[in-house]
């Protein structure tokens, strides 16, 4: 499945729903969701790592839809590698990928 793909999975089954609750409460449930999965590393289930991990994504899916970006071309940010240096492996200082946003 393509991203894209996914992102109009998520819009077709949930989008409605979500619309109504908002960007704001879809992030809650987004942050929610990925601290199962901090739960989840934890306790190092590999099935349910994989389920709090496409719970993440399926949220992630759903604010971007709600704020109009296109979960494709944001991935394509990182396409030709690094963002900031263009490279992969990443060839940044240290640190410099978390300062980089």
């Amino acid at each position: 499945m393509t991203i894209a793909g996914f992102q109009e999975l998520m819009r077709a089954t949930y989008g409605e729903r979500d619309r109504a609750r908002g960007p704001d409460a879809t992030f809650r449930w987004l942050v929610e969701e990925v601290g199962e999965l901090a739960r989840a590393m934890r306790d190092g289930d590999p099935d349910r790592l994989a389920a709090e991990a496409g719970d993440v994504l399926a949220w992630l899916a759903s604010l971007a839809d709600q704020l109009e970006v296109d979960l494709s071309a944001a991935a394509a940010r990182y396409a030709s590698g690094c963002p900031r240096c263009g490279q992969h492996p990443c060839e940044c200082a240290t640190g410099a990928r978390d300062r980089a946003g």
